[in-house]
C-alpha cells in the first residue's frame, strides 16, 4: 500500500519510454549525448506539438541520421489506436488504445459550440473502486506514463484540427485516479503546458480526484494553476463510503477541509462532481443536505445524471427528478449545473469500451 494515498501499489513493469515522455530539457540532453546541436529540440517540439506530426519521418528539417537514430532508440508513439467510435451527431469521438504491453485505455474528444474538450486516462484500471464506475471493476493494472497521457492529448488535438477545431480544454476524468499517479500526472502537465511545445494553459486543465487528501494539499503548492474537481457523490459519510470506498480513509469532513485549504491557497473555485443515481443519492433530503454542506464554500456543483453501464444496476433518474435535485441545491445558494454525459450510444462512460473489447477478445480465444 502507498503510505501517502493508501492505494495498492501496482507491480513494477518494464516501461517503454517514448518521445512524448521527454520534457524539453531532457530532449536537449539526449541531443547533446548524440553530439547533435540542442537547437534541434525546438525544431522537434515544433513538429510534434505545433504541427502535430505523427512520426519522426514527418519532421522535414531534422537531418535523416538524427531521425533514424531517434526512430531506433526512442519510439515516437508507444500506444496504438485500435478502435474509434463516433456518436450519431458527430460531436463525440471515443478512441481505444492498445499500450505497448497489451493493455487498453480510452480517450474521449467532445465537441461543443464554444469549446473542444479531451477527457484523458491516467491509469490502466483504477484502485478506488467506486461502486458506479466500470473502470474499477477489474482493479488497477498499472499507471500510465506521462508520455502515454501526452499522446492522448496530442492525438485529440490532431483530430480536433482535422475537424476544423482547436483543442481548448482538458479534463483528467478518464480511466484512473490522477492523484494516485501523481508524479506522472504532474510531469504530463509540465510537458503540455510548456510554451515551447503545445503551450496548453493550466487554467484549461481540470484534475479530477476521488479525494486523496495529501495530494490535494500537494497540488495546491504546485506552480500550475489547474482546476480541481472532486468526485463527491454524497453529502455524508455513510452514503459516500458505500459509493466511494476511499471515503473510509478520507471522510467527508476531512476532504472538505482539504478543499477549503486548496481554495484558500490558490483562489480557484472547486467543482464538486455528483453522479446522480435513481433511488440512491437523489432524494430531496439528500439534496438539502448537500446544499447545507457546501454553503459558503468557493465551489460549483456539477450534477451528472448516471450514464448507464451494462454490468452495473444503477439507473438514471428521469429528467424531472434530475432538475428537482439541482434546483434544491441551487436554492441553498450553490451554483449548480446539470451535465449530461456525452456519447452514451458509443459507450462513452469510463471503462466501458475497454471492458467490451477485452470481453470480445476472451470470447474469440
Amino acid at each position: 500500500m502507498s503510505p501517502v494515498t493508501g492505494a495498492p501499489v501496482p507491480p513494477r513493469r518494464k516501461r517503454l519510454t517514448g518521445f512524448y515522455d521527454l520534457p524539453f530539457e531532457t530532449l536537449q540532453e539526449r541531443l547533446q549525448e548524440m553530439n547533435a546541436p540542442t537547437y534541434r529540440a525546438q525544431q522537434m517540439f515544433d513538429w510534434a506539438y505545433g504541427k502535430l506530426v505523427e512520426d519522426y519521418g514527418d519532421m522535414g528539417n531534422v537531418p535523416s541520421p538524427l531521425v533514424e537514430s531517434f526512430s531506433e532508440n526512442l519510439p515516437f508513439r508507444t500506444m496504438k489506436p485500435i478502435r474509434q467510435l463516433v456518436s450519431d451527431n458527430g460531436d463525440t469521438y471515443k478512441l481505444l488504445y492498445q499500450t505497448f504491453d497489451g493493455q487498453f485505455v480510452e480517450t474521449v474528444l467532445m465537441l461543443y459550440p464554444d469549446r473542444a474538450t479531451v477527457c484523458v486516462s491516467c491509469q490502466v484500471g483504477c484502485a478506488v473502486g467506486c461502486a458506479f464506475c466500470a473502470t474499477g471493476l477489474g482493479g488497477l493494472t498499472r499507471n500510465l506514463s506521462a508520455g502515454e497521457i501526452v499522446q492522448q492529448t496530442v492525438d485529440a488535438a490532431r483530430k480536433a484540427r482535422e475537424l476544423g477545431r482547436q483543442l481548448t480544454n482538458l479534463v483528467m476524468m478518464g480511466m484512473g485516479e490522477p492523484l494516485q499517479n501523481y508524479v506522472e500526472t504532474m510531469k504530463f502537465i509540465g510537458i503540455i503546458h510548456d510554451p515551447r511545445g503545445l503551450n496548453f494553459g493550466a487554467r484549461r486543465i481540470t484534475i479530477s480526484t476521488s479525494g486523496i487528501i495529501p495530494r490535494i494539499d500537494a497540488l495546491a503548492d504546485e506552480p500550475y494553476q489547474v482546476n480541481l474537481a472532486v468526485s463527491l457523490h454524497a453529502p455524508n459519510n455513510e452514503l459516500r463510503s458505500q459509493l466511494v470506498p476511499i471515503n473510509g480513509r478520507y471522510p467527508v469532513e476531512d476532504l472538505l477541509a482539504a478543499c477549503d485549504r486548496f481554495a484558500e491557497k490558490t483562489g480557484r473555485r472547486i467543482s464538486f462532481e455528483y453522479a446522480l443515481m435513481n433511488g440512491i443519492n437523489n432524494s430531496d433530503e439528500i439534496a438539502r443536505e448537500l446544499g447545507q454542506l457546501l454553503r459558503g464554500r468557493l465551489c460549483h456543483v456539477n450534477v451528472i445524471p448516471f450514464n448507464p453501464v451494462d454490468v452495473l444496476e444503477f439507473e438514471r433518474p428521469n429528467p424531472e427528478m434530475i432538475e428537482r435535485f439541482a434546483s434544491i441545491v441551487r436554492e441553498a445558494g450553490i451554483p449548480t449545473t446539470v451535465r449530461y454525459s456525452r456519447g452514451v450510444e458509443i459507450d462513452a462512460a469510463c471503462g466501458q469500451l475497454s471492458a467490451k473489447h477485452r470481453e470480445e477478445i476472451r470470447k474469440a480465444s
